[in-house]
């Protein structure tokens, strides 16, 4: 579903390369609350990773988890290394990763989702960082998030979404408690502002 729509990119959609920032009255408890960066986008559907919601597994679980080192060589990375950032990227396939980084690093593999930033789904790009070789700036993203054709727009014309452009640094920022609050203020919004019922002021 989802997934095709990123593979299948030729055109950027018009919600491309945006926040979808969830609106105060939310029914789905995967979104209240949420940002979400939406990197692919078109008449078949959409595609995008929630950047505020933690995750418990580190990196180093991660790379456990894979085989890709033993106990022994996790415990000498680096410190940026294992506090490589994780998030929950959203409801579709939780077990599944992502890499969203800066076009520094780049793979066979690798899409570009906007002028700067690329998205990776293989494991060539958890070992490069592992080995101090990846991107410079990156999320790690298990799950995503995923609207079949004219399911977003529906959305946002319910009122359940405002939508604006992406800041990168909002995007790879690690302060996640107000990342939800700033995201808005890119709009000149506040909480507070927003009614959480669509034609109440």
């Amino acid at each position: 579903m989802a997934m095709s729509v990123l593979k299948n990119k030729r055109e950027r959609g018009f919600l491309d390369g945006h926040f979808l920032i969830a609106m105060p009255g939310m029914a789905d408890a995967n979104f209240a609350r949420t940002v979400v960066y939406i990197c692919a986008h078109s008449q078949d559907g959409a595609m995008g990773f929630v950047i505020n919601r933690p995750q418990q597994l580190s990196f180093s679980d991660v790379l456990l988890h894979l085989d890709l080192l033993g106990e022994d060589e996790v415990i000498r990375l680096p410190g940026a290394t294992l506090d490589f950032p994780i998030r929950c990227g959203g409801p579709v396939e939780s077990g599944r990763g992502f890499v969203l980084h800066s076009d520094d690093y780049l793979s066979e593999s690798s899409i570009p989702v906007s002028d700067d930033i690329c998205l990776t789904a293989t494991l060539d790009i958890v070992r490069a960082i592992s080995r101090g070789r990846g991107p410079q700036r990156g999320l790690m993203m298990l799950g995503y998030a995923g609207w079949g054709a004219g399911q977003i727009e529906n959305e946002i014309g319910a009122n359940g979404w405002l939508t604006c452009p992406a800041q990168e640094e909002l995007i790879f920022d690690t302060n996640l408690d107000s990342k939800y609050e700033r995201a808005l203020g890119l709009m000149g919004i506040t909480p507070a502002m927003l009614s959480r019922e669509a034609g109440h002021a």
